[in-house]
């Protein structure tokens, strides 16, 4: 019985770590496109790239160490 109220958790923990990938995916590749265009502002996009990655990644963390 334990194994079946366990499962909703893996289910829910599997989502939030693709979310995640995919959320930090499309950061990078929006940056890349965003560097191609205006190569003399890649560090300030770059800089918001990490800052968005970042934050990402830590609601992620925080929502698997909630389950």
């Amino acid at each position: 019985m334990e194994a079946v109220e366990f499962i909703p958790k893996l289910v829910g923990a599997g989502l939030v770590v693709i979310g995640a990938g995919i959320g930090i995916g499309r950061i990078g590749g929006s940056a890349m496109e965003a560097i191609a265009r205006q190569p003399e502002a890649t560090n300030k996009i770059q800089t918001a790239m990490l800052i968005a990655a970042a934050l990402i990644e830590g609601i992620g963390f925080a929502a698997l160490f909630a389950v």
